[in-house]
């Protein structure tokens, strides 16, 4: 009768055990998407403003020579991210493939202009920075013109801002949810194992000596439940790049890896502290507030 008990007993507890880190795997799963989701966010957003284009136009009759000095200059400004040169003749078979037809032969001359397209690091891919860059290079003699889409450069950014702002306030309000979800299954293991708590305190047990195995199985529950969050977001990750190859422009595993870990890290120190706190609570409580 005993071992039939005994049996029941552990039976029980490794089912609450089991139902505890599944609820957490799932809170932080859903914490670990919010996170991926981030950091496809910020590296599509830096992938937009590095791919915005500054066309500068080259005085006519410029000697190539002079045009790849500019180029090498332009390479080493702390703004630049890259350059690529247009000659005339590039360009005029590039418009030719965009038109369709061979718009020189009809002219009889190329009126084109070589050019320098320059791509700008991400963090000064707004118009105050480029404004003050294309304004001292402006003052080269070998530059006619420098060509850029000011609206666009505005819109990129102030959408960029405004989802960034949703996204920042989204994840807020989830890391608050995924706190108390967390705390609450916790709380409600503990509670399953409240009279054991209280029948070691009776019998002599320290607080401290109560408290261990349950921090443990704590801080063991939330390693696997990050663990097992962890696995089905890698599982993710690999069915949405199958179904948007696009997206391996994005991918980044040492910000993927950061991720992950904090996903672990976010479950072992909520799990570990809801459990520190579940059992203080049932170690001041009085026998009799046990039924309650």
């Amino acid at each position: 009768m005993e071992e039939f008990e005994t049996s029941t007993s552990s039976g029980k507890t490794k089912t609450i055990y089991v139902s505890t880190v599944i609820s957490i795997a799932l809170v932080l799963l859903m914490t670990g998407l919010l996170g991926l989701i981030l950091v496809h966010a910020k590296n599509l957003s830096i992938y937009v403003k590095e791919n915005i284009v500054l066309n500068i136009i080259v005085n006519d009759g410029a000697k190539e020579v002079d045009i790849n000095t500019l180029q090498k200059q332009l390479d080493t400004n702390p703004y630049v991210l890259k350059t690529q040169y247009v000659s005339k003749e590039l360009a005029a078979r590039n418009l030719t493939k965009d038109l369709g037809e061979d718009f020189v032969d009809f002219l009889g001359y190329n009126p084109l202009l070589s050019s320098i397209d320059l791509y700008m690091k991400a963090d000064y891919a707004n118009n105050e920075s480029i404004e003050a860059f294309t304004s001292q290079l402006s003052k080269n003699p070998l530059v006619k013109e420098v060509i850029y889409q000011k609206s666009l450069i505005d819109m990129v950014n102030q959408n960029i801002r405004g989802i960034g702002l949703v996204i920042l306030a989204f994840a807020t309000i989830l890391m608050i949810i995924a706190v108390a979800l967390i705390n609450n299954t916790i709380r409600l293991a503990i509670y399953s194992q409240r009279f054991l708590i209280k029948s070691m305190q009776l019998v002599g047990a320290t607080q401290n000596f109560i408290r261990k195995p349950f921090l443990t199985y704590g801080i063991l529950h939330g390693l696997f439940a990050g663990l097992i969050a962890v696995i089905f977001l890698l599982i993710t990750l690999y069915l949405a790049q199958q179904q948007v190859p696009e997206m391996i422009i994005l991918r980044n595993w040492f910000e993927f890896g950061m991720v992950f870990l904090a996903v672990v890290g976010i479950g072992v120190l909520i799990s570990g502290l809801s459990t520190y706190f579940a059992v203080s609570k049932f170690l001041r409580l009085k026998i009799y507030d046990l039924y309650k």
